[in-house]
């Protein structure tokens, strides 16, 4: 009669397994577990100060700290490379010096607007009256950038110091003599730039697993501020970090976009949509280089060409300080000069702005704008002790900084590929805000929008730069 009578069971004997269903926890997005890192931070950081809890004060810094170690270990051969490799595959762009040329000239002429912003900021809100600081509050900073040190210092003595004591600027210069020479070379350097190809993608991919730390890091980073800087603090500089907020946000918000909707004839907004994963990471990483993977992962989801990204890109990363070089250090520049009781006249301005233009790469890319608000100083003949007066505060600074240069390095290269009509419209139209998660790393799905052929390019435009 069994044998008459299936069981449920044998019934269903051949068939393949059902799936089994699990449940999974929803994803948070990133920028979620950003900004609860920052409430954390926030609120960690004032209960270590609040409450004198030496340990959590420590274990804040430790993590802080150790998230931004992470992102300068690879700084320097991600830097080479990636500079070295940019400029070979310009050999596989259609005019290569005219897309370098009108590169460089846009990012003059954008710093130049910043820069005025900043000095505009500046002489409205005098910054540095009213503090309660005085010149006995500051102190001479270790390192101090000078013009002879800028010039001089870009040539490198051996190979091995700039990566040990991570001179970007020299870094830079080595990988465009590389690049630059093996272009010469051709054919002969073909094995010398596949390994270059294979060590960036290799120091990409693992900066990208340092990415996925931010939210930790962005805890440790903030708490480690409030712990240390205190709310009082903030007080003393609450106009100088105002303006420096402000100013960042104008320019960011309001010269890109207009330069987007004139110059580029885009829709700023969907540019934002699509390079905001950017901006975000750079807010609270505080480093232009440790973002460059995923600035040039936007900027060719934007419609950039891939081989013109590569090269602007980390270009940028190296040289385009809106926020650093422009709108901080014309802004610093008033607030010494009023706490130290000088008088800066229409030729300091017009020094600043030159600083700011031609000094911009002191800057490197790295955390913190030390460099090049020495520079500023010392070409305007101000005390360098009010680097010192500066450095309180400077991680909360830091933060908008960066996140106005992250945002300069992905505008030009979608404003220029625009003017050139080498910009990909429906990229750039389809490109959305996304996830981090959603990307794969180097090679994943970012890089793959561009790749693709067929597509409708941009509108002719005028051709002035």
């Amino acid at each position: 009669m069994s044998s008459n009578t299936p069981s449920s069971t044998s019934s269903t004997a051949g068939a393949p397994d059902a799936p089994t269903r699990r449940t999974r926890l929803p994803r948070v997005p990133f920028w979620a577990q950003i900004l609860l890192g920052l409430v954390l931070g926030v609120l960690l950081g004032w209960v270590a100060r609040s409450g004198d809890v030496a340990w959590l004060g420590t274990a804040l810094d430790k993590v802080g700290g150790t998230f931004v170690q992470l992102l300068k270990l690879a700084v320097g051969p991600l830097v080479f490379f990636a500079i070295t490799v940019s400029i070979t595959n310009l050999r596989n762009v259609s005019n290569a010096a005219r897309l370098a040329t009108r590169t460089l000239l846009w990012f003059m002429a954008t710093s130049l607007i910043a820069v005025a912003i900043g000095l505009g900021i500046g002489l409205l809100t005098d910054p540095g009256a009213g503090t309660g600081l005085t010149p006995k509050d500051g102190g001479r900073p270790e390192q101090a950038g000078s013009w002879l040190d800028f010039l001089t210092g870009i040539v490198p003595t051996d190979v091995i110091t700039p990566f040990t004591e991570l001179n970007v600027l020299q870094i830079v210069f080595m990988a465009a003599v590389a690049g630059i020479a093996a272009l010469r070379l051709g054919e002969k350097a073909a094995p010398l730039l596949s390994f270059a190809e294979a060590a960036l993608a290799l120091l990409q991919k693992a900066l990208w697993w340092v990415i996925r730390l931010a939210p930790l890091g962005t805890l440790g980073l903030i708490g480690r501020a409030i712990n240390e800087y205190g709310w009082d603090l903030l007080g003393q500089y609450a106009t100088f970090t105002v303006d420096v907020y402000v100013g960042s946000l104008l320019v960011m918000f309001g010269v890109y976009p207009l330069l987007l909707a004139t110059a580029a004839r885009v829709n700023p907004l969907q540019f934002f949509r699509g390079a905001w994963p950017a901006i975000q990471l750079a807010f609270v990483s505080r480093s232009s280089v440790g973002t460059m993977p995923l600035t040039q992962k936007v900027t060719e989801r934007l419609g950039v060409p891939k081989e013109y990204a590569s090269f602007a890109v980390p270009f940028g990363a190296t040289t385009k300080m809106d926020g650093c070089a422009a709108v901080y250090p014309a802004l610093a520049a008033i607030f010494v000069a009023e706490i130290f009781g000088v008088s800066l006249g229409i030729g300091d301005y017009l020094l600043i702005a030159f600083v700011s233009v031609i000094g911009s790469a002191a800057t490197a890319g790295l955390t913190g704008a030390t460099v090049m608000t020495t520079l500023t100083l010392s070409t305007l003949g101000l005390p360098l002790e009010g680097v010192g007066l500066l450095l309180a505060i400077d991680p909360i600074l830091d933060m908008i900084r960066t996140a106005t240069n992250v945002a300069g390095q992905a505008v030009v290269p979608v404003l220029v590929s625009a003017r050139e009509k080498i910009l990909d419209l429906d990229a750039f139209h389809s490109a959305k805000s996304f996830d981090i998660d959603e990307l794969d790393g180097p090679g994943g799905a970012a890089g793959d929008t561009v790749e693709d052929t067929g597509r409708r390019r941009s509108e002719p435009a005028p051709a002035t730069a």
